[in-house]
């Protein structure tokens, strides 16, 4: 069993960040060494910012990414900054060249080849060169619609088509999500930003739908296709990180597919909004799979995305640190699970 404990640097603490800590600070054989935030959070104790009693003999100080995150500083850096591969790829790039691991929660890392196949490339070549390894995830990209359908894909024969549903709860998470779904926005904004391409909506489709064609060994013959259709509150609705007043944007309605030969063989579809119990929406998440034998699967309610996604993240802590070094991916590496025991347990001493 390695002797000492595994330590860690989160980078951002929003509230996937500040999960993560909160998540670690109750796991045994794993510390926080540092954290990398930005404005007022700089200088602050990380216990003061969480309210948490500090368990160490020493603080942690918030500081800058350049200031905490120095060569061999820790063995993993979750990173909790982006969306989108492009923009996380600098940030990425400064971490692998410091000799540490990346675990990254941008959407589109779930699967960065999908639409950064140039991209991918380099951080596989700039994390081979330093002897570590990057993986993006996440609750979803990263689990629901995409890892889980490949895994009940094991138990077939055959496979016709798949269909991934999730309803869900956007509540949990911070600005940057609440932004990217217009949530609490006017129709009218609704109409400008989608013309301008300035929202987003769900991030990661494209990830989920080539991470499943790649596992069954299906070429997609065409780009991802997906559509975007405002969720308008009738109530008043207030989340930690958004307000929705009546009439306005509670979240979007999100459908994708994958073709194959002109077919299609992957459905998403994804609903996603805040506090939707207000007016009666159940959320959930459902697989379909048609084939030899078909396969329906049905979870009630969703499992909760912002501990989900902070699960994961801490979870694949072990695997990434076992991993050969280079880009990898939720197909690449052990199923996850929960640490319940001594993380140091789980990692493979050379």
């Amino acid at each position: 069993m390695r002797q000492d404990n595994v330590k860690i640097i989160i980078w951002g603490l929003g509230a996937m960040g500040k999960g993560m800590a909160e998540m670690l600070l109750a796991k045994k054989g794993i510390e926080i060494v540092g954290v990398a935030g930005r404005g007022d959070k700089l200088g602050k104790s990380m216990f003061e910012f969480l309210d948490k009693t500090n368990p160490y003999d020493h603080d942690i100080v918030i500081g800058t990414p350049e200031e905490v995150i120095t060569e061999k500083a820790a063995d993993v850096v979750l990173l909790c900054t982006d969306s989108y591969t492009r923009t996380a790829f600098d940030r990425i790039k400064f971490i692998l060249e410091q000799k540490i691991n990346v675990i990254s929660t941008a959407e589109e890392m779930a699967y960065p080849q999908a639409q950064e196949p140039e991209l991918a490339k380099e951080m596989d070549r700039i994390a081979k060169t330093n002897g570590v390894s990057v993986l993006g995830t996440g609750i979803n990209p990263g689990l629901i619609m995409d890892l889980l359908v490949v895994c009940l894909t094991g138990a077939c024969e055959s496979v016709d088509s798949v269909e991934a549903k999730r309803v869900n709860n956007l509540s949990p998470f911070g600005p940057v999500v609440m932004h990217e779904q217009g949530v609490g926005i006017t129709m009218a904004e609704f109409e400008e930003r989608s013309k301008t391409g300035t929202l987003a909506g769900h991030v990661g489709f494209s990830e989920s739908v080539n991470m499943i064609a790649d596992a069954l060994g299906w070429k997609l013959s065409e780009p991802v296709s997906q559509s975007m259709t405002p969720i308008i509150s009738k109530v008043d609705r207030k989340a930690p990180y958004a307000e929705v007043k009546a009439g306005n944007m509670a979240g979007v309605d999100m459908r994708g597919q994958g073709k194959v030969d002109g077919e299609v063989k992957i459905s998403m579809i994804h609903p996603q909004q805040v506090e939707p119990q207000l007016e009666g929406v159940n959320t959930g998440d459902y697989i379909n799979i048609k084939g030899v034998p078909d396969i329906n699967m049905a979870i009630t309610p969703e499992v909760p995305g912002g501990i989900g996604t902070i699960a994961m993240c801490v979870n694949m802590i072990p695997h990434i640190i076992n991993a050969k070094p280079g880009l990898r991916t939720m197909l690449d590496l052990p199923v996850p699970r929960a640490m319940m025991g001594d993380i140091r347990e789980l990692i493979e001493v050379e």
